[in-house]
């Protein structure tokens, strides 16, 4: 009687792993940030990348439209959208960039802007990364398009393109 006691409980405890493991495959893991949309941009602090000064919603609130870009100098797809930011920067009224540089040397990322030219408004720094996280970034280059109310208005994962460029515009007229 033993013996099958004991056949009994590890053929349960197999099937209960086994179906631990399988459950977990079916879970979908996949990160989605669309869910900020709409949502309001709360008590907010990242370091100012000139001096020590403080940014936060208060500065945001100032701006019509505000465009909240993450970026690197060591990330390529941030090159390749620069161009994008540029041109935001030179043909919009109504919407001011905030540059976060991301867990990025100084001295690299203001070789960075001196090479490639200064689209930001503001510029700010999150060097390890944390203050990020509560604007759901997970990789970067990502940006994020909030109004004057701290609404966010659109969420625009990985480098912006030409299509990006021209809805950023139609949203911001």
């Amino acid at each position: 009687m033993k013996i099958n006691f004991t056949r009994v409980l590890l053929l349960l405890i197999a099937i209960f792993v086994l179906s631990i493991f399988l459950f977990s495959l079916n879970k979908v893991n996949i990160y989605d940030t669309k869910n900020l949309i709409g949502q309001n941009i709360n008590n907010f602090e990242i370091k100012s990348f000139k001096n020590e000064k403080i940014i936060s919603e208060k500065n945001l609130k100032e701006n019509k439209y505000t465009l909240i870009n993450f970026w690197a100098s060591w990330c390529a797809p941030c090159r390749a959208e620069h161009k994008y930011l540029i041109k935001l920067k030179n043909n919009t009224q109504n919407l001011k960039i905030l540059g976060v540089n991301f867990k990025d040397k100084n001295k690299d990322a203001k070789k960075f802007i001196a090479e490639f030219g200064d689209p930001y408004h503001i510029s700010g720094k999150d060097p390890d990364g944390r203050s990020s996280i509560n604007f759901g970034i997970y990789g970067i280059p990502e940006s994020i398009l909030v109004d004057q109310n701290l609404i966010i208005v659109r969420k625009f994962i990985g480098p912006l393109n030409f299509e990006d460029y021209n809805e950023i515009l139609n949203l911001t007229k």
